[in-house]
């Protein structure tokens, strides 16, 4: 496959939240860039800061050896340092400055030819920039546990999250199941309720809580209060962090000025237990799972994906088809432009299938 630009020299860097598969990315861009293209690659180390602070390292193989099963990223990351919009103190001041022509400086400084960025839709919407603005040869890879980028079938990451969802319910339920209780479990997503959904579907859930479904207190009582009646004394719920009552907001724990996700969703899984508790009486706990969902060794599933992804974005460098994303197009690997890739969210279809399927089976929504 012959290159349309002369490339001898690739950058790579991982970007935004980690997740599992990061490292099964990073080992089959060095193994396909080396063995496949005879090219040297630079990682650049914690996300977009390495690319504007000038901290890189030379890669090999034997960088790579025994990462394939390791959760994280060899390379480090932050959802913060964009180039564009750079946090800095002048004169005790925080101030935002453009410093992308830093960026592209130290690009020139590696001899690098083109980069490969790995991360979400914060870290794809930068890679856009670069591209458009100073004509980086860059490509993308998609990376989210929220699996909520619509230019690609799924997302690495997202497997293992599911996975790891689905335990912490079927752990839930023993224990719930126990004491009679309500347990409510809070999931990662953002504004999309995939893990959520998919997890309530597999661990059993009564109740999920979804940001395209907003819910009301008052059905998700009559669905535990129906359970009561019928002799199960206990409900699982499931709450997406986005979630939210019709009519009403999403929980926000914080915003951050400087980060990728300026605001920090959490706290409705607190929020819906106390009023479960006060409208039906039954003692309700709370799990938030937080960051074990990014956390792990990666499903063999999501091993696979990232590495089709890694060997995918070096054979689209050497192919010249700079500006774009690699995607999963069911069942191959295919590309997509980057303004594609980060122009709409992938949210939960509220008439599909999966929605449907729980409906079904007796799954409430609070709607």
């Amino acid at each position: 496959m012959a290159p349309k630009k002369s490339v001898r020299r690739i950058g790579v860097l991982t970007g935004g939240g980690d997740c599992p598969g990061l490292n099964a990315v990073i080992r089959a861009v060095v193994k396909t860039a080396i063995r496949e293209y005879r090219l040297s690659v630079v990682g650049f180390e914690n996300g977009f800061g390495g690319l504007i602070q000038n901290r890189a390292r030379e890669m090999t193989e034997k960088d790579v050896v025994g990462i394939l099963p390791r959760g994280g990223t060899i390379l480090g990351t932050t959802n913060r340092d964009n180039p564009f919009h750079y946090p800095m103190i002048i004169k005790g001041e925080k101030v935002f400055k453009d410093v992308s022509d830093r960026v592209i400086e130290n690009i020139h400084i590696h001899n690098i030819d083109a980069m490969i960025i790995i991360g979400g839709d914060g870290s794809l919407s930068i890679a856009k920039e670069l591209f458009e603005k100073k004509g980086l040869p860059v490509v993308g890879v998609p990376k989210t546990i929220d699996n909520d980028l619509s230019a690609t079938d799924q997302t690495f990451g997202f497997d293992t999250a599911l996975n790891t969802a689905t335990e912490a319910i079927d752990k839930l339920h023993t224990t719930a199941e126990s004491h009679h209780r309500i347990i409510v479990l809070e999931v990662m997503g953002r504004y999309a309720g995939w893990i959520a959904l998919e997890a309530g579907l597999a661990g059993g859930a009564d109740v999920i809580l979804i940001p395209e479904i907003p819910f009301k207190l008052e059905k998700v009582v009559e669905k535990i209060l129906d359970r009561q009646e019928r002799g199960k004394k206990f409900s699982i719920v499931v709450a997406a962090e986005g979630a939210r009552p019709v009519g009403g907001e999403m929980v926000v724990q914080r915003r951050v000025e400087d980060s990728f996700e300026p605001v920090r969703l959490g706290g409705i899984g607190n929020v819906v237990a106390y009023q479960i508790e006060e409208a039906t009486g039954m003692e309700t706990r709370v799990t938030v799972l937080g960051h074990l969902q990014r956390g792990g060794t990666p499903t063999a599933f999501d091993r696979i994906l990232a590495t089709r992804y890694g060997t995918g974005a070096v054979n689209l460098v050497m192919s010249g088809k700079f500006g774009e994303m690699v995607c999963l197009r069911t069942p191959n690997i295919e590309s997509v432009p980057l303004a594609e890739a980060v122009g709409e969210q992938r949210r939960v279809p509220v008439d599909g299938d999966l929605v449907r399927t729980a409906r079904q089976i007796g799954i409430s929504f609070g709607d």
